[in-house]
Formats: structure tokens, C-alpha cells, sequence
């Protein structure tokens, strides 16, 4: 648990990790986040002994695939990320990540034919209702947030027909993404504009950094999942964007009028329903499961 709690807080806390990056442009720290990102995965690859694990991925094109298309939608989805926090989007950074859990359901529903039971649709309901109270509070539709839990429920979509692990699936998906990572790290040194090394000591550092910032939370969360159940781990997810949206009120001072306090009010009903059916769903799995059981 206390692992579980440690990912998420670590993945909370990231808006302060990547304001301390700038002046540094958002795909310019995505392109270093990338890079020392696979020559980090690629340590604990060999220091963990999986170099075969990873040789038999590239071999299955089929999962070779589905990792293509998650290091494609990993790299939409933090560059989205990193955009929003230094542009003063980290609230709308954290309803992205608030929602995710129900856009989840509604691409099961859409793309793998699942069915919602009654207080899910609800939720749904709900949660559709508050994002149109948010687009009319910011005069638009809430598209940060809609790319990021768009994109991270594609990765997970894939991540999860792909079933494979996540220290070697995370390092395929940063090295496919790394050559044009390092190409655009070279144009940016080749021009002029490269921000790496040009702000002293600590500040590269702190780019260097970025593998580890990515590496060390996912250690910590495959820790967390192979030890606690999934209706405590599909709690602590909540973590993250709790912090996001208290650093943005709180730290950030970003502006949340009234308008904006309504629809991540019905956003937090929609998570609670649907939190609470799952629960519930869950325990009378387990009670007919068990009754099965005795029967036998």
C-alpha cells in the first residue's frame, strides 16, 4: 500500500518537477524526458536480467504492434502533460486524469463491447454533464484534459492486450520513440536552441534526471500491484490528480471560478458512483464466487 502511495504521490508532484525545467519548451523536455528515459529502462533491464523478455517483445509483432501504438500515445499524452503544467493548465492537467477512469469504461463499452450496469451509466452521465459545464466555464472544450485521458486510456487499452511487463514494455516503448527524440534534440544543438547545459550545472541535472522521475514511480506502482487488491489500487489512482489539482489551486494560484468548482464538483459524484458500484459489484462477485464454491 505504502507503495501504492508513493507512486501516485510522485506522479502528483510532477507539476513541480517540470516547471523547474523551464525555459526549456514543452517537446524539447519531452524529447530529453525520452532519451534519458531509455538509457535509465535499459539499465534496469540488464541490472534486472530481462534483455530476454525484451528480445522475445521486439520478436512478437503482434505485441510489437500494440507497443508501437502505446509509445505513440505515451508520447502524445506527456508532451499534452508537460505543455499544460508550464502553461498554467495544471488544474485542467488533473481533470484529465480525474476522468480517466470513466473514459476507460466508455472506450470498453465502444471498442470491446462491455456493458455498463445501471449506476454506471449514471456515472456517465453524470461526468458527460460536467464536462459540459466546464466548456462552458472556459468558453471551450476542456481539451487538454480530453487528450490526456484520451490518449492514457488508449495506452492502457494497449498495455493491457498487449499483457506483457511493465519494465520491459516501457523500455521498447522509449527506445521506438527515442530516434526522433535524439533527432530533435540534435536540431535544437545544431540551431542554437537547445536549453540543456545553457542554465548552469543543476539545471542539466535536472534533465538528466528525467529518466529516474519516470522510472522510479512505475517501479514502485509494479510493486503496489502485484501486493494489494485491485479495488485498493483503482482508489489510490486518485492520488495523483488530487495533488495536480491542489498544487494548481493551492501553489499555482490558478483561477477557479465558480463555474469551473461546478464541474469538478459532478466529476467528483461520477467518480464516487462509479467507485462505489465497483466496490459493490466486486464484493457480490466474490459472495457468488464463494457461495459457488461451498455448493461444490
Amino acid at each position: 500500500m505504502l507503495l501504492g502511495v508513493a507512486a501516485y504521490s510522485m506522479w502528483g508532484a510532477f507539476p513541480l518537477y517540470w516547471k523547474l525545467l523551464e525555459p526549456a519548451g514543452a517537446i524539447e523536455i519531452l524529447a530529453h524526458r525520452i532519451l534519458w528515459s531509455v538509457l535509465t529502462m535499459g539499465v534496469l533491464i540488464v541490472a534486472l536480467r530481462r534483455t530476454t523478455q525484451l528480445r522475445a517483445l521486439v520478436a512478437d509483432r503482434r505485441v510489437l504492434g500494440l507497443l508501437s501504438v502505446a509509445a505513440v500515445v505515451i508520447t502524445v499524452n506527456w508532451a499534452t502533460y508537460i505543455w499544460g503544467v508550464n502553461n498554467g493548465r495544471v488544474v485542467e492537467t488533473s481533470l484529465g486524469y480525474f476522468i480517466n477512469p470513466l473514459v476507460t469504461v466508455l472506450m470498453g463499452v465502444l471498442l470491446l463491447g462491455e456493458r455498463l450496469r445501471p449506476l454506471q451509466w449514471v456515472a456517465m452521465a453524470v461526468a458527460t454533464g460536467a464536462v459540459g459545464v466546464l466548456a462552458l466555464d472556459y468558453g471551450r472544450l476542456p481539451y487538454v484534459a480530453l487528450v490526456l485521458a484520451f490518449s492514457f486510456g488508449t495506452y492502457g487499452l494497449a498495455k493491457k492486450t498487449a499483457n506483457v511487463g511493465a519494465v520491459e514494455s516501457l523500455t521498447l516503448e522509449t527506445a521506438l520513440i527515442a530516434p526522433f527524440a535524439a533527432m530533435y534534440v540534435g536540431y535544437l544543438v545544431a540551431t542554437g536552441g537547445s536549453n540543456f547545459a545553457t542554465h548552469g550545472t543543476g539545471h542539466a541535472l535536472l534533465f538528466v534526471t528525467t529518466g529516474i522521475v519516470t522510472a522510479v514511480p512505475l517501479i514502485c506502482f509494479g510493486a503496489a500491484a502485484t501486493r494489494v487488491s485491485m479495488v485498493s489500487l483503482g482508489l489510490l489512482q486518485y492520488l495523483a490528480p488530487i495533488f495536480q489539482f491542489a498544487l494548481g489551486v493551492l501553489w499555482f494560484h490558478e483561477d477557479m471560478p465558480a463555474g469551473r468548482w461546478v464541474g469538478f464538483v459532478l466529476v467528483w459524484i461520477a467518480l464516487v458512483l462509479f467507485t462505489v458500484e465497483a466496490i459493490n459489484h466486486r464484493r457480490r462477485q466474490l459472495r457468488l464466487a464463494v457461495a459457488a464454491s461451498s455448493a461444490a
